[in-house]
Order: structure tokens, then C-alpha cells, then sequence
């Protein structure tokens, strides 16, 4: 199953408890995220105007290798956070917006709690 369909089934958390799949999926996007250096890639690509984000953007904003930057942004990916395309010799990143907002209807919490 796609990590975006896990969060698509995911009531807010307030409402009803997850599954143990539903947790599953959630908690491998919050684990992607804990991460200080994707934290910052997803804030990178976020923050960017057009919302796309050439690699050789990223990397220079980085004091890590190439490889390095490849294998967080691969984690980012592979949890639904960010899509790829590449053009020419580059790959530019961009949000998968749906995620993002999956997490934020997931959290969702009322304002008397």
C-alpha cells in the first residue's frame, strides 16, 4: 500500500484511534520527518517559489555529500512527501500537497482540548 493511501484512511486523531496499519504508515512519514536534515529539505522545497526545487539547490545548501542529500531526499519520496521529475541532466523536487494535508487533517485537534 502507498503511504499516501495509509494517511487517505486515517481519521483524525481525536475522533477515532488508528489501526495498526493506519499508526504503521503515519509513523514512517513523523519518522522521515524527524529527521533534522529532511526537515530542512522539505522546508527548502516548501518555502521555494513555483514550489520546485532544482538538487543542485538543495546540495549547495548542505554541508553533506551528494550521496547523502540523494538518500534523504529518496526517504522524503519514498513516504509520499515529495515527487521527482527529471529534466535534462537534473532532478527537481516539488511537495505532494495531499500528504502534507493528510497529516494536517490528521492532527487536526480542537481548540477546547
Amino acid at each position: 500500500m502507498e503511504p499516501l493511501d495509509l494517511l487517505e484512511c486515517s481519521p483524525p486523531l481525536m475522533r477515532e484511534p488508528l489501526d495498526a496499519e493506519q499508526a504503521a504508515g503515519v509513523a514512517r512519514v513523523f519518522k522521515a520527518l524527524g529527521d533534522p536534515v529532511r526537515l530542512r529539505i522539505l522546508s527548502i522545497v516548501a518555502s521555494r517559489a513555483g514550489g520546485e526545487v532544482c538538487v543542485c539547490d538543495i546540495t549547495g545548501a548542505f554541508e553533506l555529500s551528494q550521496p547523502t542529500i540523494s538518500h534523504h531526499l529518496k526517504v522524503l519520496k519514498e513516504v509520499g512527501l515529495l515527487t521527482s521529475e527529471r529534466r535534462a541532466s537534473w532532478v527537481y523536487y516539488r511537495l505532494v500537497p495531499e500528504t502534507l494535508g493528510e497529516l494536517s487533517a490528521l492532527l487536526d485537534v480542537p481548540a477546547t482540548v
